[in-house]
């Protein structure tokens, strides 16, 4: 799942407009740059398998990002940081909250059985990355209905559209580009790509938003 996480940040904004739209985007994907990151530091591990289906990305070993526990410490966290530094109101940090979440609802549908319930108890996953065309039309249709939400309250309002095509077409350019990448068997360069792919999806988010308050 990659663009797919992005329909939680464009429903949330189109939901709770208060956020700014970055805090949204990087909330969405809060739980792979943390495990980029620990990935570097080897506190969890990936292994490419370019025999399994779809995705050969092995995630055998994420505790402390993917499991449940984990991620409901990360989104009271990310939830908690934006209210009290960014001064956000209550309800907006709590839809940030609900975007960091959604990562995992979301990778539940296309994750193999590695997400655990609990600390070293069972992992769940319904496999979707062992069928590549349905996940892809999943994962562009989560981003078609948050985009069209998006849309709609900002021609609710009077505001132009350009934010939702400028923004959904970056994500879609980058989406074929991953698809179009040959598969390699290098996991070291899997956390540092994440983390600058991800944070500069955010920079492009939080442009977005400083252009129409400059407007």
């Amino acid at each position: 799942m990659f663009v797919g996480h992005y329909a939680a940040s464009l429903a949330a904004k189109a939901i709770e407009p208060r956020a700014p739209l970055w805090t949204y985007v990087i909330g969405a994907q809060l739980i792979d740059i943390g495990w980029g990151a620990l990935i570097m530091t080897g506190a969890e591990k990936v292994r490419i398998d370019p025999s399994l289906p779809g995705s050969s990305l092995d995630l055998f070993h994420m505790p402390y990002t993917h499991s449940l526990p984990a991620v409901i410490v990360w989104s009271l966290a990310a939830a908690l940081l934006v209210r009290f530094v960014l001064r956000l109101p209550a309800r907006a940090a709590v839809f940030v909250g609900l975007a960091v979440f959604s990562h995992w609802v979301l990778d539940l549908l296309v994750h193999r059985p590695d997400l655990a319930l609990w600390f070293g108890g069972p992992k769940v996953g319904l496999g979707l990355w062992n069928h590549p065309v349905p996940e892809q039309a999943v994962e562009i249709g989560l981003l078609a209905l948050g985009a069209a939400a998006w849309a709609w309250l900002r021609g609710r309002v009077g505001q132009t559209l350009w934010p939702v095509l400028l923004l959904v077409g970056v994500l879609l350019a980058v989406q074929i580009a991953a698809m179009l990448m040959p598969a390699g068997e290098d996991t070291a360069s899997l956390g540092p790509m994440a983390i600058a792919i991800y944070l500069a999806l955010g920079l492009i988010a939080w442009a977005v938003d400083r252009r129409k308050a400059a407007a």
